[in-house]
């Protein structure tokens, strides 16, 4: 199917399958149809209101249909999709609002602390629309759209436009909007299509959060450009509930996009193992967002006859680059590059490794962003002749197979010598009782930087600092053992789970007690 953008595949299947039911919400069910003239209605709001071509348009909402309407709403103007992270604070989000100048901020009478100075903050935000009745200065998107007919907006959208900018969450300084046009997306899930062989049969079940790019893509627009039903989660907290078995018993999905944390949690889950081995219905479990624990992959197929395949990517490449395939996995590693995606190891002086050499992980392909929103010098630092620099430590088997070693920031120099976190971490997630562990490295006078570890102890567990060293240096050598091992309540992540040594870092170099 050759579509051109992102409106496009919501369209097609609202005429080809227009009462299939879409989107599972809480007791609520909309079809194609119903979310296809809704999202028509919204993006004739944007166009009466002055959005035009290429003008950014803010979401901050938790995952809902209102959601998914907002994003198909903003594409068929010819606009451009903000996600905003939902945790994030007023400053933050006054940051980005103000980056991206953005005309129009959409969300919900929930976000109330965090968006009601914004008008007076933001010199370009013009117009503010939520989905319910608020208390704050805004327009009530649903009231508007009903006087709007259902018809598709006539506004011409190339496969070059820009479709989305995903802030990144900035592991130094203020986070930057990778500019994703709609070839870059529909390439994307094209790809990940060739991989999953999904059809219109499949049920999603998306419960991580839909402002990341990993979650959309694969758990929004993959499923749409397939034809299939969404079953849409307020928050990851619903896992928790006892609904989640009614939802996985009644409601039967059988794709699910996880990260390590919530595998961790279904692994260790006080269900029967009558029900875990008959009647589980999920059949394809996918991880990424964070390295997952080896002992995670083995408790969770032990319990239920299902591997979780790993996949690996990044929000300057749509996001998804590699992914196992479903017949041939292979542990520790994230899979091949995507159908249509070049991969290379190269050194410092961008001279490619051979097999097997650890080094910085490249890519190319229709994946890959258009750049950074002004901000040149750091799009000429990622990008260079045509292939974006990762950042990523990895080294690439015979069959094309990549593994990842490490972030290249998070990297550890002891006395000259490498020292990978994640080789660290992976021992210290097979010790019993640890539930999550994090190394980064800080500076020290006679070896220029030492490994730190943190960990979080699980509940109702007890683990000795002393009896865990002796645990790593049968298995690790010398200068590899942490230098200092602290014990927290709980470590710093992002929504998909992956650590922030940032935060962590800072703590230990402020010197603060734990």
């Amino acid at each position: 199917m050759n579509f051109k953008n992102l409106g496009e595949i919501l369209s097609f299947n609202a005429k080809i399958r227009p009462n299939k039911t879409y989107i599972y919400y809480e007791k609520k069910k909309f079809t194609y149809r119903e979310i296809d003239e809704l999202s028509n209605k919204v993006a004739k709001v944007f166009l009466k209101f002055g959005v035009t071509k290429g003008d950014r348009v803010c979401i901050l909402l938790e995952n809902s249909p209102e959601f998914i309407i907002t994003y198909f709403g903003i594409a068929k103007a010819g606009g451009v999709a903000v996600p905003l992270n939902t945790y994030l604070k007023e400053e933050e989000i006054q940051y980005i609002i103000d980056n991206a100048e953005s005309k129009v901020l959409v969300t919900s009478s929930k976000f109330e602390d965090v968006v009601k100075n914004q008008k007076k903050l933001c010199p370009t935000l013009k117009h503010i629309f939520t989905y319910d009745h608020s208390n704050f200065e805004s327009l009530n998107m649903l009231h508007l759209a009903k006087a709007e007919t259902d018809s598709h907006p006539n506004v011409k959208i190339t496969p070059e436009d820009l479709a989305v900018f995903i802030y990144t969450s900035g592991t130094t300084g203020h986070p930057k909007g990778a500019m994703l046009t709609h070839k870059n997306l529909l390439s994307n899930v094209s790809a990940c299509l060739q991989v999953f062989h999904i059809d219109h049969t499949y049920k999603v079940l998306l419960a991580l959060p839909m402002f990341h790019s990993y979650t959309f893509t694969a758990s929004v627009l993959l499923p749409t450009y397939a034809g299939c039903g969404i079953i849409v989660l307020a928050s990851i907290m619903e896992l928790k509930k006892k609904s989640f078995k009614k939802i996985l018993l009644f409601q039967r999905p059988n794709f699910f996009l996880g990260v390590p944390q919530i595998y961790t949690a279904l692994a260790r889950a006080n269900i029967p193992n009558w029900f875990a081995k008959f009647l589980y219905p999920i059949k394809i479990h996918i991880s990424g967002g964070a390295p997952l624990p080896e002992d995670i992959i083995n408790e969770f197929y032990k319990k239920y006859r299902k591997p979780i395949i790993e996949g690996y990517g990044l929000s300057e490449a749509s996001p998804v680059v590699a992914v196992n395939p479903l017949n041939k996995q292979k542990p520790y590693s994230v899979g091949p590059a995507l159908p249509g995606i070049e991969v290379k190891i190269v050194n410092d002086d961008e001279e490619e490794l051979p097999i097997g050499e650890v080094g910085e992980l490249i890519i190319r392909g229709p994946n890959v962003m258009k750049g950074y929103w002004k901000m040149e010098d750091a799009t000429a630092l990622t990008i260079r002749n045509g292939w974006l620099f990762t950042g990523d430590l990895a080294k690439l088997d015979k069959d094309g197979y990549i593994y990842i070693v490490d972030r290249k920031k998070d990297l550890i120099i002891v006395k000259g010598i490498n020292v990978y976190p994640r080789e660290i971490e992976e021992y210290l997630y097979l010790y019993e009782g640890i539930d999550a562990a994090a190394v980064i490295g800080i500076p020290d006078k006679q070896s220029g930087e030492v490994p730190v570890a943190f960990i979080k102890v699980k509940e109702g567990s007890r683990v000795d600092l002393n009896d865990l060293k002796d645990y790593l240096k049968k298995h690790l050598a010398n200068f590899k053992i942490p230098k200092h091992i602290y014990i927290k309540d709980d470590i710093p992540m992002t929504a998909t789970g992956k650590v922030l040594k940032r935060k962590l870092k800072e703590m230990v170099l402020a010197e603060m007690k734990f």
